[in-house]
This record gives C-alpha cells, sequence and structure tokens, in this order.
C-alpha cells in the first residue's frame, strides 16, 4: 500500500502505508521513548495527534492486551521509520488506525524540534494521486488547532466505575480526563479503592463518595478548555485532599488562578530528567504534554515542587498550607522508567491530612 504524510508547511513524504486504509487528520508530535510502542498508540493523551516515534524499529516484541493503557488505540495515525512484525500492523487494523513506515523520521523530529509541532494529514491507499495530494494540503491547513478541539469528552468514562480492594487504606475519587490504566493499577496495587468518575462530575456527587483524596487525570488536548472541571476543582479546594497527573497538574493550576501555555513541541519521552527542588534530588521520568505551567502566574500560597532540567519547566506544584500537590510528569510510567513510583504513596498518605 502506499501513503503519505502531509504537513501545513506544504512538506510532503511517501512512505509505505500499514494498518488501515483511510486518512486521518490530527497534530504531529514525536516521543523518544525506545519501548512501550502499545502503551503510546493506546494512551488516551494522544487523541488528536498523529504520534511519531523517534526510534526506528517497532513491533519487535508484539502486542499484548496486558499492556493497553486504555480500551485501545486512541492516537489518529501512527509514523515510523520500519515496522518489524504483523503483529503491530494487525493492531493498527484492528482499531482501524493508518501507519505509514519507510519514511525520514530523523528529518521529521528535527523539523519539528525547529518549527514546534505542525497540523498534518495521513492517508494510506492503494494509489495516491499528486491531486489527491494537493487536495489533503488544502484540507489540512483549514483543519482545526488542536487548541480547538474538545477532546476529553471523546475519552472520559461516561459512567462512574469502583475499583474495590480488601481492607482499602484509603478511598479517590479519580477524575477521568482520559486516565492511562496504569493510574488506577498503581492506586489499586497499594490497597487504595478508586471510583472512577466523568470529566464533567460535578462538586457535589464527588463528595457524595466520600473520598479520601481527589485525583485529577492525565488527558488530550488544551486544559483551559475544560471550565467545567477548573470550576469543579476551584469548589473542591480547601475541602478535600487533591492530587493531579500531566493535564490533572495544569487544572489544577488553573483552578488556583495559574496560567497554562502551548509548548514548541512538548515533552513525549521516557527520558526526561526532573529536579525535586526541595530535596534537590533527580529523577528520570516518563512524560506525554504539549501544555505548560507559567510559574510567574500561580499564587503566593502555591509554589513549583518539581522542575525539568532540559528546559526548566515547571513539572509539578504544591499549596503551601492545604494537602494539594500535583505532577507534569508520569509516575505510573510503563514500561518505565519507575523513579517516581513513590508518589503514588504519597497521594494515599494525603487522607491522613484530611
Amino acid at each position: 500500500m502506499e501513503a503519505v504524510l502531509v504537513l501545513e508547511d506544504g512538506t510532503i513524504l511517501k512512505g509505505k502505508g500499514f494498518g488501515a486504509e483511510k486518512e486521518v487528520f490530527g497534530e504531529l508530535v514525536f516521543t523518544t521513548v525506545m519501548a512501550g510502542y502499545v502503551e503510546v498508540l493506546t494512551d488516551p493523551s494522544y487523541k488528536g495527534q498523529i504520534v511519531m516515534m523517534t526510534y526506528p524499529l517497532e513491533g519487535n516484541y508484539g502486542v499484548k492486551k496486558d499492556w493497553f493503557e486504555s480500551d485501545g488505540i486512541k492516537a489518529e495515525g501512527f509514523v515510523v521509520r520500519e515496522v518489524t512484525s504483523k503483529a503491530l500492523d494487525d493492531f493498527l487494523k484492528e482499531y482501524d488506525i493508518p501507519g505509514i513506515q519507510d519514511i525520514d523520521t530523523r528529518f521529521l523530529t528535527r523539523k519539528i524540534r525547529d518549527k514546534g509541532v505542525v497540523k498534518s494529514c495521513l492517508k494510506v491507499a492503494e494509489e495516491i494521486s499528486d491531486d489527491e495530494i494537493s487536495e489533503l494540503l488544502e484540507r489540512v491547513r483549514k483543519y482545526k488547532d488542536i487548541s480547538d478541539i474538545d477532546l476529553v469528552p471523546l475519552v472520559s468514562t461516561k459512567e462512574p466505575k469502583t475499583y474495590k480492594v480488601e481492607n482499602p487504606k484509603a478511598r479517590c475519587v479519580l477524575i477521568d480526563c482520559g486516565v492511562k490504566l496504569n493510574i488506577i493499577r498503581s492506586l489499586v496495587k497499594r490497597n487504595c479503592e478508586v471510583i472512577q468518575v466523568p470529566y464533567n462530575t460535578k462538586y457535589d456527587e464527588i463528595l457524595e463518595y466520600n473520598p479520601d483524596f481527589v485525583l485529577i487525570s492525565n488527558g488530550p488536548g488544551d486544559p483551559a478548555r475544560l471550565k467545567e472541571v477548573i470550576e469543579t476543582v476551584k469548589k473542591l479546594i480547601g475541602e478535600i485532599p487533591i492530587t493531579g497527573i500531566c493535564l490533572g497538574n495544569q487544572l489544577l493550576a488553573l483552578a488556583f488562578g495559574g496560567e497554562t501555555y502551548k509548548m514548541k513541541f512538548g515533552h513525549r519521552g521516557g527520558n526526561q530528567p526532573v529536579k525535586n527542588l526541595e530535596t534537590e534530588k533527580v529523577y528520570i521520568t516518563s512524560q506525554n504534554h504539549g501544555f505548560a505551567v507559567k510559574e510567574e502566574s500561580l499564587p503566593d500560597d502555591v509554589e513549583v515542587s518539581f522542575i525539568n532540567l532540559n528546559d526548566m519547566t515547571v513539572e509539578g506544584i504544591r499549596h503551601k498550607d492545604l494537602p494539594i500537590f500535583s505532577v507534569q510528569f508520569h509516575p505510573e510510567a510503563r514500561p518505565g522508567p519507575h523513579d517516581t513510583m513513590f508518589l503514588f504513596d504519597e497521594m494515599i498518605k494525603l487522607k491522613d491530612r484530611k
């Protein structure tokens, strides 16, 4: 099959298609992880995006459902240098997702690093004419920016779900903005009962569950679009311990009155160094975000707890008096690194300050 990747700046790359025969539009981003392509594809935070792997060989170890971070592939499309197994091809076909291989992913990565993320179109078909490519370029230039698309409703749970444990240490209400399953697994493993609720669950409904703490999950898109969540979190501040991961960190900052901004090309990979400003310890973390918190916008009673050592951006915040903290990186990272798994223990300890 033929495949073409069309960027809004006019760049056109032709390659070999795999996965589903179809066309998709989305923001083209890259991730530097060397393993974990199943986890990447099924991560709800990639909704609305076409994901490119910088590691050149994908598919070496097959596909297992145990590795899923959701109920299926959430990325819009997949861009790789070379597919090495039929299992990965079949995986994309099963979820109707197109992929392109045999293109220069290093060139594309450098372009995104220099120019920033770009709107793009990926098409896979038996034949693709020059006229079709010209039409795709026109359409991709008219396609909405990711900040203009409501993505969280597409990946959040529709109904509450409860993950029960015997003799729970704590009960967490998880506001699901596109949660990765390993966040839930990490809490349940620590004997914490988790109640997963839709992103637009109201303040009083959350309190009716009598949680020990509330966790705001990761998810796709621009945090500033989630007005309902921000208002709910505002009401919860001071009423109950709160924590957040990734998008949850940004939403908490917005609820405090802070601001967020879109990054040039974001942080996506499993090798991002962050520094704990209190202990001065450095951890290697997994990250997947295209927006960040403006440090100077935070109120006086909220402080930065972690920073990224590559670009000094905010990687975590905490309230100086209230039992509230959040991180921008992913402590639950699969397949790794696991440096910051201890943060789930810190979340559970929040109940002691309820």
